[in-house]
């Protein structure tokens, strides 16, 4: 029995994501990353209106409710993403797409390469653009890593998500890793109502 628990433990932390590339940044990129991921102002969702951000918060958590059943840490869990995205300015629906890719909304995924939490970040992030003693584990960590990232690979392939897939997984140039976040975003994750810039 103590077998099988410890298998299912290994299981249930283990993702199966890709992982990304280590590449050398210049001071200003890095520059740029490190005030990204440092900022510490408190999350809060960025709507028009509260209506509107009420209205994507309870569609959000009936959808995500049979894989996160607490409603405290899925209603915090929405919230972060919400902002994360938004911060970096990203469809929050998206990010719910990878991370049901990349980890199955499991926070303490690990994947074969070592890539954790909801967003699997590799640890060297911490070390590039990050502080010393970051838990990649922690929600907001996690979100805020991993939006920043997704952000700079769009940026390096100028718009085209398809190839920032890539490069976020680790698998640039196959496509099956975009397709299954593509799908994802608009099948299970897709929201018409239009979400407000950060400012």
């Amino acid at each position: 029995m103590r077998c099988l628990t410890g298998l299912l433990f290994l299981w249930a932390s283990c993702a199966y994501a890709g992982d990304q590339a280590y590449e050398v940044l210049s001071s200003s990129v890095r520059t740029l990353l490190q005030q990204s991921v440092s900022d510490a102002s408190s999350p809060h969702m960025v709507f028009n209106t509260p209506e509107e951000g009420m209205a994507w918060l309870s569609e959000m958590s009936r959808r995500l409710k049979l894989r996160m059943p607490d409603d405290g840490t899925r209603t915090d869990f929405l919230k972060t993403v919400q902002y994360e995205a938004s911060r970096a300015g990203l469809d929050p629906q998206l990010v719910l797409a990878l991370i049901q890719v990349e980890s199955n909304f499991r926070k303490y995924a690990v994947s074969n390469a070592g890539a954790r939490g909801y967003m699997q970040v590799m640890p060297f992030w911490v070390g590039e653009i990050g502080t010393r003693g970051q838990d990649l584990f922690q929600l907001r960590t996690n979100l805020r890593y991993g939006c920043t990232i997704l952000r700079y690979y769009l940026d390096v392939e100028h718009g085209d998500l398809f190839r920032a897939l890539g490069r976020y997984n680790g698998s640039l140039g196959r496509p099956d890793y975009p397709q299954r976040v593509s799908r994802a975003w608009h099948g299970q994750w897709a929201y018409r109502q239009r979400i407000a810039e950060i400012r």
